[in-house]
């Protein structure tokens, strides 16, 4: 049976999200940026004293270490998080974070066998480089195992699922731009086949010094402009990279009668999910397999009995990557056809590619959060037939799409419901 009819057979509710980001911690304070649609104080610059950064460069990045080593106390002990890397600590703050919302007081899974599954791209990256100059500069014999557990790509999962007293599965996917919302999508099946109760489920990441520059000599970051500020453009025609992010989003997953049974408020409803790879992508970059992705992703649809004229609001992926928004535009272009496309938003030019601000911009956007027009989006590529929505306030959506391509091949979709 297919993951989009398992769906069918079980309703999902989201209900509970966290989330810690250059924005602040908790839902509120995204909601708030999404709002304002103005990236200030939150997009900083990055330490550049190493001397990784190339001259001319990008400096700037959306960084949850600009809160202060205060701002996780609330969810997270000082004796818990001197055992943890960054993003462990950001992970199992949002992991308690969603748990309160979802009305479990103690911020833990209880005796249930709940499952984590987590995303993240480039894994604890700090710990990593300590880990490797430990070997590099001093041998193999002074690599600290305190470096080394917590270098592996699924030390945040493993944290969660210890302190959050999650006793299910625990996955960590590695898949670039596309995992977070694979992770919501795997997640949504274990629960809809009935092999868990309840899961965690999102996105982590930390953007370290060295991170940043090598994205930057890759090419994959918003060039300063001439008055040296950066700006990620989605489907605009100057767009020249992202901003990227640090952070971490996680949401709660559970079915429809217990949460109906304790009277509990969702937040969105998960209607469809489903996920592609286009063969045509290079390692490194987007590949121009929109067709197959479109048949892919209205094949989702088809079997979720979802029509694309019931969708009212996208959520799209669109960072201001060249390749990744051209290919986003083609996606949604193809399956909609000669139909006029909903109102889009792109979220990703207010918090960042990575860290998990989408994520949760989506899930707020499908409870009919606004999310304004970023700014230097004011010309449209119009190679791309892509508009913002932005100006007038929309009114909630009953149907959301959330799209999400990835550098590699990777895509993923989800279909979120109103609550």
């Amino acid at each position: 049976m297919d993951r989009g009819e398992l769906l069918l057979s079980r309703s999902l509710l989201l209900t509970g999200l966290g989330t810690v980001g250059a924005y602040g911690c908790g839902v509120e304070s995204l909601r708030r940026a999404l709002a304002a649609a103005a990236p200030g104080e939150e997009l900083v610059e990055v330490d550049t004293a190493a001397g990784f950064h190339r001259a001319g460069g990008a400096r700037r990045a959306f960084l949850a270490s600009r809160l202060g080593p205060g701002a996780l106390r609330e969810w997270l002990a000082p004796g818990e998080a001197r055992r943890m890397s960054p993003p462990s600590k950001l992970a199992v703050a949002a992991a308690r974070m969603a748990l309160r919302a979802a009305g479990r007081e103690d911020a833990r899974c209880g005796d249930v066998a709940a499952g984590v599954t987590v995303a993240t791209a480039f894994g604890p990256s700090s710990y990593s480089e300590a880990l490797l100059r430990q070997i590099l500069f001093e041998g193999p014999e002074a690599t600290s195992p305190f470096y080394f557990t917590e270098s592996v790509a699924n030390a945040p999962a493993a944290q969660i699922a210890i302190l959050c007293r999650a006793q299910g599965p625990s996955v960590t996917l590695c898949q670039r731009e596309a995992g977070a919302l694979l992770a919501v999508g795997h997640a949504a099946g274990e629960v809809a086949a009935g092999r868990m109760p309840l899961a965690l489920a999102g996105t982590v990441e930390e953007m370290s010094p060295l991170l940043h520059a090598v994205l930057d000599r890759y090419g994959a970051l918003a060039r300063p402009g001439v008055d040296g500020g950066e700006v990620a453009r989605p489907f605009d025609r100057r767009r020249n990279g992202f901003l990227a992010a640090e952070g971490a989003t996680l949401a709660v997953l559970e079915p429809e009668e217990p949460v109906r049974a304790r009277g509990a408020v969702p937040l969105a409803r998960v209607l469809a999910w489903g996920n592609a790879f286009d063969p045509t992508a290079p390692r490194t970059g987007w590949g121009s397999g929109a067709g197959r992705l479109a048949r892919s992703l209205r094949r989702s649809l088809d079997r979720a009995g979802v029509a694309v004229e019931a969708i009212d609001r996208i959520v799209s992926g669109a960072s201001g990557a060249r390749g990744g928004d051209r290919l986003e535009a083609e996606l949604l272009r193809a399956v909609w056809g000669d139909r006029a496309l909903p109102p889009v938003v792109a979220p990703k030019a207010i918090v960042g590619e990575y860290g998990g601000g989408f994520l949760g911009a989506a899930v707020l956007a499908a409870g009919g959060a606004p999310c304004g027009r970023p700014p230097g989006c004011e010309e449209p590529d119009p190679a791309l037939g892509i508009v913002l929505s932005g100006g007038a306030p929309l009114p909630p959506p009953a149907c959301t799409l959330v799209t999400s391509l990835a550098a590699g091949g990777a895509a993923a979709w989800l279909v979120l419901g109103a609550p």
